[in-house]
């Protein structure tokens, strides 16, 4: 590894898709995923599931800098245990990977988590933000907390975001307030931090559930220090993270202050973002070809990967 590469850092943001125990929890909505639930979810599928994820995750960015991610957000984690139980997995058990994890109060159980290589990342402090919002019968919409962590990369004091906005199961238009106010409440917590420091920097990741161009997305960047790099990687007929129909989303990005794009020693800066879309992750035949290799097409299993691919930047220290 040449000293251009100990430069160069890759951050990602990767939805799992339901990466469940095959314990049943007496208070979520996970019977599916226990082997006599719907999904025959068996420990041996868990344990592919688990190994498949672990691969990628550790390849997320290799190509370009020849290293895994320094720091990786994840979505729809069903608890501390399978977090922990990730990052035993081979190739991550060499790696040397921590983690944030908050149990959210997700109906499904399903919750965010960061995790990051205890080498170049100190957590300073974190918190689960709740995102307070009711359903459109006006019961309070139990969903995914806003991970917050505070922290120094390669020394570096930087805030992230995990997110997982609420999902258009119930219809796009019907559903967008939900991700407006998603949006405000991180933009609320900028306000607070921004109080009490001068020029933060911010990376917000996550499941967005709706697109760059999206009313939520732009509540968040408009008349900010923000900059979202996954803007122009989205196109709809050919290219997301994400596809229903062969139409193509991009809901997972990775949103950034203007601040990495500054050269001072020992800051960072923006070098690329991308989509970790290689062809191993895709569907090789058949009418999903080139879609998302998931674990289940409707109800049958097909033992892939997730239903969404990695977003991933890379950041270049400046020494």
């Amino acid at each position: 590894m040449n000293t251009k590469d100990q430069e160069l850092y890759t951050i990602a943001f990767y939805n799992l898709e339901n990466l469940f125990d095959t314990a049943d929890e007496e208070h979520t909505l996970d019977d599916d995923f226990t082997p006599k639930g719907f999904k025959k979810w068996t420990k041996k599928r868990y344990s592919k599931k688990l190994s498949r994820l672990a691969t990628v995750i550790s390849k997320i960015g290799f190509s370009t800098i020849n290293k895994p991610p320094v720091i990786i957000g994840v979505a729809e984690v069903e608890n501390e245990k399978v977090v922990q139980e990730l990052l035993q997995t081979e190739p991550l058990k060499e790696i040397g990977y921590d983690y944030v994890h908050y149990d959210s109060p997700d109906e499904r159980g399903i919750d965010t988590a960061l995790l990051y290589l205890k080498d170049n990342f100190e957590v300073v402090h974190s918190e689960a933000i709740p995102l307070l919002i009711n359903s459109l019968n006006g019961d309070r919409d139990t969903t995914r907390d806003i991970l917050y962590v505070k922290g120094k990369l390669n020394g570096e004091l930087v805030h992230i975001f995990v997110n997982h906005w609420p999902s258009r199961r119930d219809g796009s238009k019907e559903t967008d307030y939900k991700r407006i106010e998603a949006a405000k409440t991180v933009r609320s917590v900028m306000a607070k931090i921004e109080e009490e420091e001068m020029d933060p920097n911010y990376i917000i990741m996550g499941d967005f559930n709706d697109n760059p161009t999206s009313e939520s997305i732009q509540t968040l960047v408009k008349d900010s220090t923000l900059y979202n790099p996954m803007e122009k990687l989205h196109s709809p007929n050919h290219r997301g993270s994400t596809s229903y129909r062969k139409n193509w989303s991009l809901f997972d990005q990775i949103i950034i202050s203007h601040n990495f794009f500054n050269y001072k020693k020992n800051t960072h800066s923006f070098s690329d973002a991308d989509i970790f879309d290689d062809t191993f992750l895709t569907e090789y035949k058949g009418k999903f070809k080139g879609s998302p290799y998931r674990t289940f097409a409707g109800k049958k299993y097909i033992g892939g990967y997730s239903d969404h691919f990695p977003v991933y930047m890379v950041l270049k220290r400046n020494i």
